[in-house]
């Protein structure tokens, strides 16, 4: 499964030669016409974004009520004419420098290679990540393996040679300064951001749905502008700022912005056609059920393929547990809302000088319980690379995080505690959900991904905090009589 769509507009031939991928001319042009439409689309379109950011206040909900028909409106005949071109170009795992500057090539025609930067980030575990800086741009700071962050050029040339420049993550030019993060919100025309996908990760996501999950949260203000999909990935806006650590993500200048923009995402998203008063499947049993089906038997390699025998329960027991589990949960009647379902930290992005946070990888975007997108964040508080699960936020940490949600989720400043103590305990046990779906997710990566990356240690990390939480969270009962 690839990322071509209906709306592709891209109808041309292709030719290869010389073993990098080429773009016959004819076919060039449609492209990069379509592109420079695309651009102006999304320049009006950032307009009604930025004009409709402002939450609604009691006093004003009729003027509000109109606004959002408008917007509604707006969005809808947007999400309707939203075309993303398609460029016929597979980028090498090996060589993704190359690839990025052969898609260059057709979606920034304009710009000289030469005076183009690349940064390859390096904290994804199921992708690849590549940003391609043109011309005042040379330096990045890199704090959790994957930041956002630019500065200028600081005594150096626009150009230093006739190729581009990779940077690498240890540079000793690199920055500690957090404020400078707004160096390039001026300069994000200048930037464009190149995802590959993993391989074989077309059997664990619909990249077409991803594709659509784009556009649709673009409209809402929720995501940066997709400019161009090609065979194996995207290419996209590049948003400013830093991507959170295990520090970050509790400060409390930090915290609020995300618990806001999440409830945001999940009171406003509606899919294109479907009503409030539609209720769709749950993303996390449509994937888990997917996933499980999927699991080998027999792992290729035979090393992994023991550590998994000795550490796990056969799949088809840890079906039954899964569906036991979810049984339980879907009893709750968590609302279910249009989720992120992936809010790892290094999918959320800080900008101190707009004092923002931006999600970004909606891989898995989906509709799916309310409770399940709060409780994988929180999960994923305790980081990746190096998991540690005394970090999982206290109760009352949650708390306060929670009531934050509810007055942006349900537009009002009065919370009841009750009500804050019912999701506090819906949330938690569908952390439970969380830590079996990555557990599965897992396994599948170690059988196709070619990143070096534990993944059945991962799995195994999951899984064990999974038994070690079952019965403190199932065993949770919201406080009632609460004012």
């Amino acid at each position: 499964m690839g990322t071509e769509t209906k709306s592709n507009s891209y109808t041309g031939q292709i030719s290869t030669s010389g073993g990098n991928p080429k773009v016959m001319k004819d076919s060039l042009s449609l492209v990069r016409q379509t592109v420079n439409q695309h651009s102006q689309s999304n320049q009006v379109q950032n307009q009604l974004n930025s004009n409709s950011n402002s939450y609604p206040n009691e006093s004003d909900n009729e003027h509000d009520n109109n606004s959002r028909d408008i917007q509604a409106k707006q969005e809808d005949k947007s999400r309707k004419e939203a075309i993303v071109p398609f460029v016929p170009i597979f980028v090498e795992e090996a060589d993704v420098i190359q690839g990025a500057k052969e898609l260059l090539k057709v979606i920034r025609p304009t710009w000289d290679l030469s005076h183009v930067e690349f940064k390859s980030f390096t904290d994804g575990i199921t992708n690849k990540l590549v940003g391609c800086f043109h011309n005042e741009i040379s330096k990045l700071r890199d704090e959790n393996g994957g930041s956002y962050l630019p500065i200028k050029t600081q005594g150096l040339s626009p150009v230093q040679s006739e190729d581009p420049v990779i940077i690498e993550k240890d540079d000793e030019e690199f920055t500690d300064d957090l404020a400078a993060d707004g160096a390039l919100v001026q300069y994000s025309d200048n930037v464009v951001l190149v995802r590959i996908y993993g391989n074989k990760t077309d059997l664990l996501i619909d990249r077409k749905a991803e594709t659509q999950n784009f556009l649709l949260l673009h409209t809402y203000g929720l995501a940066p502008s997709l400019y161009a999909t090609f065979k194996n990935g995207l290419v996209y806006e590049y948003v400013p700022g830093t991507t959170l650590n295990t520090d970050s993500v509790l400060c409390p200048e930090i915290w609020p912005l995300v618990a806001r923009r999440m409830a945001e995402m999940h009171r406003k998203v509606r899919k294109h056609g479907e009503s409030s008063a539609t209720k769709p499947l749950p993303m996390i049993w449509k994937k888990t059920q997917s996933f499980l089906d999927l699991v080998p038997e027999r792992f290729s390699d035979a090393e992994k393929h023991k550590r998994v025998k000795e550490t796990f329960l056969p799949i088809g027991r840890l079906r039954e547990e899964f569906n036991k589990l979810y049984e339980y949960l879907e009893a709750l009647d968590s609302p279910i809302v249009f989720s992120h379902n992936d809010l790892l930290l290094g999918n959320v992005i800080y900008t101190q000088s707009l004092n923002t946070v931006n999600f970004i990888d909606y891989e898995y975007a989906d509709y799916n319980f309310q409770a399940f997108d709060i409780g994988n964040h929180f999960a994923e508080m305790c980081g990746v690379d190096e998991v540690d699960y005394s970090r999982y936020p206290k109760r009352d940490f949650q708390l306060k995080w929670l009531r934050v949600y509810l007055e942006e989720y349900l537009q009002r400043s009065h919370i009841q505690s009750q009500e804050v103590e019912l999701l506090y305990v819906q949330v938690n046990q569908f952390a439970l959900a969380s830590h079996i779906f990555w557990t599965v997710w897992s396994l599948l990566q170690a059988e196709h991904s070619t990143i070096d990356f534990d993944y059945v240690g991962y799995a195994f990390l999951r899984y064990n905090e999974y038994l070690a939480r079952k019965v403190e969270f199932l065993s949770l009962t919201a406080a009632k009589n609460n004012k």
